[in-house]
């Protein structure tokens, strides 16, 4: 069993929960006591793992690399990554980092080269589609290959092997300095797929459970996630279906998607999420604040591995402004925001799923089986060596009677949650009496 069979992730975006500039400019900064802290306030939610966002030397929003074995400064240095890392791993959490493969910005050594050199410099092979005849706004003389349409980011050749072995340098170093755990692979969806197969054995001799997650948005997961590329990769297909099930009180939808994704997917367990640093967060999509509970029950309790993005546990609205993701990505005063009543009942609520999920092997390992569905319930089990967790939810306005098939032989069953929500075991079924709005967790 691999470290990650069992992972419950917290994704931290570090530049924007420290504070800092949103443009680096040399400045030196000192965020890795908060990020500590707050490293610590996940394991109080049940979180075992830390999905670190990017935290090397960027000119801005650190998806624009200029140096990849240095620590942004504004955050702080590399003895203060290693002492961060150690202290997680002292508090039994694992740490994986964004890896930013697919395109560097404009500060990297080897675009600076081909500034200076042009056609001359060694380093041309290293970047997608120079062409010397062409121009950009920056008025580099030559154009190039980017990333999303913006020239800030700078497409790398992958292909290339100086490339490939430049890379895994990178993550040799990330491994011996820092000893971190894996990595989520940036815009995975257009690295090339001969170097994600590379990738793969080259960090399997690093660390025989280097865990491997890729940025997928659309399409055939199981093309990404694999025995010869990544272990997962993050579901988008169920993220939308959380919130869109819920606001349409269509619970078909969500569990078509869990359906098709095992499909598609088989016993692969991919990274379930309801929203993170690139998408409005889930409190402000839901059209029914009641309906968060019952969300985020599901992303613990389906098939998968959780991740919590920082403040979701307050339930914390943000959207996109004007096309920037700064709003999504804030800093956050961890004082104020378990004073706040409201916001620290909703952490609670997520430190019990947490807390139940990291001591409930079913729902790390059990097999799934849909049990009951209609538009406004939904029951699933969770099967694993006899035994059975069933979840039970109801997003009607409306009291939901729920008489649920047993999946195993059972003659009682445990609210694992603690709801008092009433239930019973009698003639082969659970018998659940669902409020307005609310899910339930049942041991058979």
């Amino acid at each position: 069993m691999a470290w990650y069979d069992t992972a419950s992730f917290y994704h931290i975006y570090p530049l924007g929960l420290c504070g800092c500039p949103t443009e680096n400019n040399g400045e030196t900064g000192n965020g890795f006591p908060t990020l500590t802290r707050w490293a610590d306030h996940a394991k109080t939610l049940g979180c075992n793992a830390i999905y670190l966002g990017p935290v090397f030397q960027s000119g801005s929003h650190g998806y624009d690399t200029i140096d990849y074995r240095t620590v942004d400064t504004r955050l702080g240095t590399n003895a203060d990554l290693c002492a961060f890392v150690a202290h997680c791993h002292k508090n039994g959490m694992a740490v994986i980092l964004d890896g930013v493969f697919n395109h560097v910005g404009r500060g990297f050594f080897a675009f600076k080269d081909v500034q200076e050199k042009r056609a001359g410099s060694p380093y041309c092979s290293w970047f997608c589609n120079l062409n010397f005849g062409g121009n950009n706004e920056y008025n580099d003389g030559f154009c190039y290959e980017n990333w999303g349409g913006y020239n800030l980011l700078v497409k790398l050749n992958q292909q290339n092997p100086a490339v490939q072995q430049y890379h895994f340098d990178t993550i040799r170093q990330w491994v011996e300095e820092f000893d971190i755990d894996g990595l989520r692979l940036d815009a995975a969806d257009v690295l090339d797929f001969g170097f994600m197969q590379n990738l793969r054995s080259f960090t399997c001799t690093l660390k025989p459970d280097f865990w491997l997650m890729g940025e997928v948005i659309h399409g055939d997961y199981s093309r990404w996630a694999n025995d010869k590329m990544l272990h997962s990769v993050t579901n988008y297909d169920l993220s939308k279906g959380l919130w869109s099930g819920h606001n349409d009180h269509n619970y078909f939808e969500i569990a078509h998607t869990v359906r098709r994704l095992q499909g598609m997917c088989g016993s692969t367990k991919l990274y379930t999420f309801v929203d993170n640093h690139d998408v409005s967060r889930i409190a402000s999509k839901v059209n029914n604040p009641a309906h968060l509970p019952l969300i985020e029950l599901l992303v613990y309790t389906l098939p998968g591995i959780p991740s919590l993005y920082y403040g979701s546990e307050f339930a914390l609205k943000a959207d996109k402004q004007r096309g920037s993701d700064w709003n999504l990505r804030p800093a956050l005063d961890l004082d104020a925001l378990m004073s706040d009543t409201c916001a620290a009942s909703h952490a609670a609520y997520l430190a019990k799923l947490g807390q139940v999920r990291l001591h409930t092997p079913a729902l790390s390992f059990g097999e799934y089986r849909e049990l009951l569905l209609t538009n406004r319930q939904f029951a699933f089990a969770r099967l694993f060596e006899g035994t059975a967790v069933i979840t039970a939810l109801n997003n009607d306005d409306a009291p939901a009677h729920l008489e649920i098939p047993l999946p195993v032989s059972a003659q009682a069953c445990t609210d694992l949650l603690g709801c008092g929500i009433s239930a019973s075991v009698n003639g082969g079924k659970l018998i659940v009496d669902l409020p307005p709005n609310q899910g339930a967790l049942f041991q058979l």
